[in-house]
C-alpha cells in the first residue's frame, strides 16, 4: 500500500455502485497500456461511463476486494480514443443520443465529433438517420448540458448530487447558483430529495454563521416538518425550542434555548408560523397552514351539519325491507341503522373491522341514493381503492385528487367552496388515509346540500400526512358514526379475518405453519434469524406460492414494517428483482443513482407528481425504457406515463413495499416478515394492518416474539391534534 499521492489518467469502463446523496461511488477505469481494469472509489457528483478522467489519489488495499485506487480529487478531460468517444456520448449525457446513435455519429466524424458538436452542430445532418429535428433536439441537450455543468460545478464543492443538480437547474434555470448563494435553506422546501441538512451544509460552506438567525429560522421551520411527517399538525412551544437546539447544534456551536424560543415567539408576531393557548402545553406551535386547515376543516363539518336533511323516513325504511327483500341478504341491525342514517343524516361515519359488512353495507347506501334519485360522486385515496369501490358499487369511483381536479400549473385544487362537486351525495372509502390537507380540501368541495359518507377502518394505521382525521372526528362525538362489530359467518371461514380480530383485541394470531395443502388462509413461516427469512420468502415464491396456484409475480406483495434491514424493502427488493425479473437478452435496464431498473420491474410513486397525475404509493410496471429519449414509461393500472432520467427517484422498486405504503391497496396475497430486527417499528396496528391487505392468503415470516411484540404495543399514533377539541368547542 502506498502512502503518497499518485496521479492517473483513464475511462470508466462502467460504474459499481453509485449513490445519489452523497455522491460515492465504486467504478472500473481503463488505464492506458493496461489490460486489466482497476477499481477507483470517491465521491463524484457527476460520473458516468466512457468519461475520461485525471485522478489524484492514493492506492489502498481493501481487506475484501483487494486493491483499490482511493480518489481525492479528479477532472474531466476530454475522450482520448474512438470508443472512449462513443461510450462517453451514448451514456445518457444527451438526450436524443444513445448507444447506436453515438456509435453513427461517431463513426462519421471520428475524433472531431466532440468538436462538431461544440462549433458545428447542423453537421450532425450528414449522419444517417440524423434529421434536422434530431439536430435540434440534441443541440437544446447539448446546451442544457453546459449550462448544467456550470451548476454542477458550483454545486460539487458542497457535497451535492448529480441527480439534485438537474433537479436544482430545472427549478431555477439560469438563475440556480444565484438562488443557491443568496438562500440555501431555500433547496429544502423547493427540491424533493434535499432536506435541511444539505442545505445547511452548503449554508455553511458559503459561509453562513451558524449562529445566524436566518438559519435558526429556517431549523424551526424544518423542525415543524420534520414533525409533520410524523403526523403531527403542531408541536408545544417547549418541545420545540428542546428539538431546534438539538438539530441546529453542531460541533462548535450549540444555540441557547431562551435565544430559540425567544425567536419562535418573534415568528408567531410576524406571522410565521402560528401560536396558540392550550389546555395542555400551554402554547403550541404551527405551521400557519397546519393551523389553517385544522380550523377551516372543523368549521366546515360544523357548517355542514348545521343544515338538516329533510326526506321521507317510512319511504326509506320502505325501500330498505323491499330490497332486502329482493337481493336476498339481510342486514343486520348495526347495517340497518347505517343505512338508515345515510339517508337522514348531513355526514355519517361507517367504521368497523374486516368480516363486518363494510362493503355490504356501503354497496346498499349507494343503492338506496341511486334510489332516492340523488346525484352520486364516489372516491377514495389512491387508485387501487377507487377501482375496488367501483367493483363494489358499480358507480364510477375516483381518487380525491382527480375527484377535486387538481391543476398543477396553479398547484391547487379547481374543485373548492367556489366551484364544489356536482353532487347531492359523496362517500369516501378508506377514510383512515385522509390526512389534515387533503380531509380540509375534500370538505371545502363538498356542496353544503349534499350528504358525506365516510368509510373507513380507525384500527389501521393512520394517515400517512399529518393529522388523524377519522379517529378525531369520531373521538369529538359530534359526528354520527356507526361501528360495525359483528362478524358474519362467511367471513368467520377467513383466518385472515378471524386473525385480524384476535390482533386488534391483543391476542396472539392462530397460524397454520406453512405446507402445499393448507387448510388455512393465514400461515406461518418460522425462521429464527433475518437471513432464514429472505432465504424463507425466495422459497416461498420459487416453490410453495405458484403450487397453492397463484402467479409469484403478479398476485404476491412483501409488506415489511421497515425500510432498513436484511428483510427491508430495500435488500428484499434486489433480491427479488433477480428472482421475479432476472436480467435477460433484449430486456432494457438502466443504472441511476445507485438503482438498477430494468422493463417489468414493479415499481412504486413515492412522492404526489401532480402534473403526471401520480400519487405517493401508486403502484406501476416498468412498460419501457429509452436511452436515447431518455425516458423510463410506467404503466399505472390503465394509464401510460412517462419519466425523464432526472425524476426517476420518484421512483423505488416495488416488489416489496413497506406496511404504510400498502393502506388503500388489497392483493391476493401477502408475505409479512415480522423480525425483532424492526422492533421500534412494530405495533398492533401495523401487524393488522399489513395482514389484512391479504385478499385470498397471507403468509408471516419470522419469529414468535417478534409477533408476540407487534400485538402488544399498541401505538395509537399519540399524534398532536386539536381537532377533535376543536369540534366540542364549535358544538358547545
Amino acid at each position: 500500500m502506498s502512502s503518497e499521492y499518485e496521479l492517473t489518467i483513464g475511462v470508466v469502463e462502467r460504474l459499481t455502485y453509485h449513490s445519489a446523496e452523497s455522491g460515492y461511488s465504486v467504478a472500473r477505469f481503463k488505464t492506458p497500456g493496461n489490460r486489466d481494469l482497476v477499481t477507483i472509489v470517491g465521491s463524484f457528483p457527476n460520473i458516468q461511463a466512457g468519461q475520461t478522467l485525471k485522478l489524484t489519489g492514493i492506492w489502498r488495499e481493501h481487506p475484501k476486494f483487494g486493491q483499490q485506487f482511493q480518489v481525492t480529487q479528479y477532472q474531466e478531460t476530454k475522450p482520448a480514443t474512438i470508443t472512449g468517444i462513443e461510450k462517453y456520448l451514448g451514456s445518457g449525457l444527451i438526450k436524443g443520443v444513445g448507444p447506436v446513435t453515438a456509435k453513427r455519429i461517431v463513426a462519421h466524424f471520428g475524433f472531431d465529433t466532440l468538436d462538431i458538436i461544440e462549433y458545428s452542430i447542423e453537421r450532425l445532418k450528414e449522419v444517417p438517420g440524423i434529421a434536422k429535428k434530431r439536430v435540434k433536439m440534441i443541440q437544446e441537450a447539448w446546451d442544457k448540458q453546459k449550462a448544467i455543468k456550470e451548476v454542477m460545478v458550483f454545486l460539487q464543492g458542497h457535497g451535492v448530487s448529480t441527480t439534485y443538480a438537474v433537479k436544482i437547474y430545472k427549478h431555477y434555470g439560469d438563475e440556480s447558483i444565484t438562488t443557491v448563494t443568496n438562500n440555501p435553506y431555500q433547496l429544502a422546501t423547493d427540491i424533493y430529495g434535499i432536506g435541511f441538512v444539505t442545505a445547511d451544509a452548503i449554508a455553511r460552506n458559503l459561509g453562513i454563521a451558524p449562529d445566524s438567525e436566518y438559519r435558526y429560522r429556517a431549523g424551526i421551520i424544518h423542525v415543524l416538518g420534520e414533525a409533520a411527517e410524523d403526523g403531527h399538525c403542531f408541536l408545544p412551544y417547549m418541545e420545540l425550542t428542546e428539538k431546534v437546539v438539538e438539530r441546529l447544534t453542531i460541533a462548535d456551536h450549540q444555540p441557547l434555548p431562551q435565544v430559540i424560543t425567544k425567536l419562535i415567539f418573534q415568528m408567531a408576531m410576524d406571522e410565521e408560523l402560528v401560536m396558540q393557548g392550550h389546555r395542555h402545553h400551554q402554547f403550541v406551535c404551527y405551521q400557519k397552514p397546519f393551523f389553517t386547515s385544522e380550523q377551516n376543516l372543523a368549521k366546515g363539518l360544523h357548517q355542514l351539519l348545521s343544515r338538516p336533511v329533510v326526506v321521507d323516513k317510512e319511504r326509506v325504511i320502505g325501500w330498505i325491507d323491499k330490497f332486502t327483500k329482493v337481493t336476498g341478504m339481510p342486514l343486520s341491525p348495526q347495517q340497518r341503522q347505517a343505512v338508515e342514517m345515510a339517508a337522514t343524516q348531513k355526514i355519517l361515519i361507517l367504521t368497523g373491522g374486516p368480516g363486518t359488512g363494510k362493503t355490504f353495507t356501503t354497496r346498499t347506501i349507494v343503492a338506496l341514493w341511486k334510489a332516492m334519485g340523488k346525484s352520486i360522486v364516489l372516491a377514495s385515496p389512491t387508485g387501487r381503492a377507487a377501482k375496488r369501490l367501483n367493483e363494489m358499487t358499480g358507480c364510477e369511483a375516483k381518487t380525491i385528487h382527480r375527484l377535486l381536479e387538481f391543476d398543477p400549473r396553479t398547484m391547487k385544487f379547481k374543485r373548492d367552496a367556489d366551484n364544489p362537486i356536482e353532487a347531492q351525495s359523496v362517500g369516501i372509502d378508506e377514510a383512515s388515509m385522509l390526512d389534515l390537507f387533503l380531509g380540509h380540501s375534500l370538505l371545502k368541495a363538498i356542496p353544503k346540500d349534499a350528504q358525506l359518507l365516510l368509510v373507513g377502518d380507525i384500527d389501521q394505521l393512520p394517515s400517512v400526512g399529518p393529522g388523524n382525521v377519522l379517529r378525531d372526528l369520531i373521538a369529538s362525538q359530534q359526528i354520527p358514526v356507526v361501528r360495525l362489530e359483528q362478524v358474519f359467518r362467511q367471513a368467520q371461514a377467513s383466518h385472515i379475518v378471524r386473525n385480524a380480530h384476535r390482533i386488534n383485541s391483543g391476542q396472539y394470531p392462530t397460524l397454520e405453519s406453512v405446507s402445499l395443502s393448507p387448510r388455512s388462509d393465514c400461515l406461518w413461516l418460522n425462521a429464527p434469524e433475518p437471513e432464514h427469512g429472505v432465504q424463507g420468502i425466495r422459497e416461498l415464491l420459487t416453490d410453495v406460492i405458484p403450487k397453492l396456484g397463484f402467479d409469484p409475480a403478479k398476485d404476491v406483495q412483501v409488506l415489511c414494517p421497515m425500510t432498513r434491514g436484511e428483510v427491508g424493502t430495500r435488500n428484499l427488493n434486489a433480491v427479488l428483482q433477480e428472482l421475479l425479473n432476472p436480467p435477460c437478452q433484449g430486456k432494457a435496464e438502466l443504472f441511476r443513482g445507485g438503482m438498477k431498473l430494468r422493463v417489468g420491474d414493479r415499481v412504486i410513486q413515492q412522492v404526489n407528481d401532480y402534473n403526471r397525475e401520480v400519487f405517493n404509493g401508486d403502484l406501476g410496471v416498468i412498460a419501457a425504457i429509452d436511452n436515447e429519449e431518455q425516458e423510463i414509461t410506467v404503466q399505472f393500472e390503465e394509464r401510460f406515463v412517462n419519466y425523464d432520467y432526472a425524476d426517476i427517484n420518484e421512483l423505488a422498486l416495488a416488489f416489496a413495499v413497506t406496511i404504510h405504503k400498502a393502506q388503500g391497496s388489497e392483493y391476493p396475497v401477502v408475505i409479512l416478515p415480522i423480525f425483532m430486527q424492526h422492533y421500534v417499528m412494530l405495533s398492533r396496528n401495523l401487524i393488522y394492518t399489513g395482514l389484512t391487505r391479504g385478499r385470498k392468503l397471507a403468509v408471516i415470516v419470522g419469529t414468535t416474539k417478534a409477533i408476540g411484540l407487534a400485538v402488544r404495543q399498541v401505538k395509537d399514533s399519540e399524534r398532536y391534534t386539536y381537532l377533535q377539541e376543536r369540534l366540542r368547542l364549535l358544538f358547545a
